[in-house]
């Protein structure tokens, strides 16, 4: 028998006709991405909030009204939420509309002081002229984002588990090595540790389509679990959890796997079709292939052997179809 030893190697995205690697990345490089466009408004909200609140009597003579420092003070409170909330969900369009509601109370508040002789009616109209801008990329945002939103498949979900014998210090440390994820993950050709909690993922189809996402580390205790998801602003939703539990008896560690994952437009499309397997199938093999990694130190094919299958498939990629 043949050993696979560098999986990577062959999960590496396929070139198009014109040299290029066909990535959704690329598909989308000259399009608006809302979620980033979100986060940007989110931070805005904040700074914005944060002068309201600590500065009303400049936020008065910038705008050139005589508006309670109370009443401004309630309008930094509210953009502090706003952002806030932005920031922890930028994918949530109802988050945005909520920003267009603010603006259309400062576009009402500002219009009220135009009447008013008491205020600097230039400063206000420039204040009026500046919301209503920030209000119309408000609105552009939100629509985009709800588009994309009713667009969006739903959530797939994958859960498995897997008795290794090996100790959960072990079987932590393996997986901990995110970078070595792509030696039994079918479709993940590569991550590349970008920070201390921060990688980069990049997953391979067949059809040379492929679909890249940053990811954060949200939880890592040292022998039991490690979670992540996907960045704020990246294009793929990518949620995951796996647990190291030591198995009954003393026989080495019961690994449990959760994810789940989905996004907008096309890269929904491929991520969750997954090449068209079911998601516990891939999951599934994907642990046996770990189980064969760690306790053998390679992945056993019979591809490229006389009597192999045309395919290249072993008894343990059969039990996962």
């Amino acid at each position: 028998m043949a050993t696979q030893t560098n999986p990577v190697q062959q999960t590496r995205p396929r070139r198009t006709s014109n040299g290029q690697s066909a990535t959704l990345a690329q598909n989308g490089s000259h399009a608006l991405n809302p979620a980033k466009l979100a986060t940007g408004l989110g931070w805005f909200s904040i700074g914005l909030g944060l002068a309201e609140l600590l500065a009303p009597r400049r936020i008065q003579r910038l705008t050139g009204t005589s508006n309670n420092k109370t009443l401004i003070r309630g309008f930094g409170l509210r953009e502090i939420a706003s952002g806030v909330g932005i920031l922890e969900k930028p994918h949530d369009p109802k988050l945005v509309w909520s920003r267009v509601a603010g603006d259309a109370m400062d576009l009402v508040s500002l219009g009220s002081a135009l009447t008013s002789r008491k205020n600097d009616r230039l400063k206000t109209a420039g204040a009026f002229a500046a919301v209503a801008g920030v209000t119309a990329v408000d609105v552009l945002c939100a629509q985009r984002m709800s588009r994309q939103h009713h667009k969006s498949p739903t959530m797939a979900e994958a859960k498995g588990s897997i008795v290794i014998n090996h100790s959960p210090e072990e079987s932590y440390r393996f997986w901990r090595n995110l970078e070595s994820l792509p030696q039994f993950m079918q479709f993940i050709s590569r991550v590349q540790v970008t920070g201390d909690r921060q990688s980069h993922w990049v997953a391979a189809f067949p059809g040379g389509k492929s679909v890249e996402w940053d990811a954060e580390l949200t939880e890592d205790v040292p022998d039991r679990r490690i979670a992540w998801r996907s960045s704020r602003g990246s294009d793929v939703y990518h949620f995951g959890a796996v647990d190291f539990e030591p198995a009954p008896g003393g026989r080495g560690t019961v690994v449990k796997v959760r994810m789940n994952y989905g996004g907008p437009g096309t890269a929904a499309a491929v991520f969750a079709k997954l090449a068209g397997k079911s998601p516990e199938q891939i999951l599934h093999k994907d642990l046996k292939r770990f189980k064969q990694l760690i306790e053998t130190g390679e992945i056993i094919t019979t591809e490229g052997q006389p009597a192999g299958r045309s395919n290249g498939m072993t008894w343990l990629d059969e039990m996962a179809h």
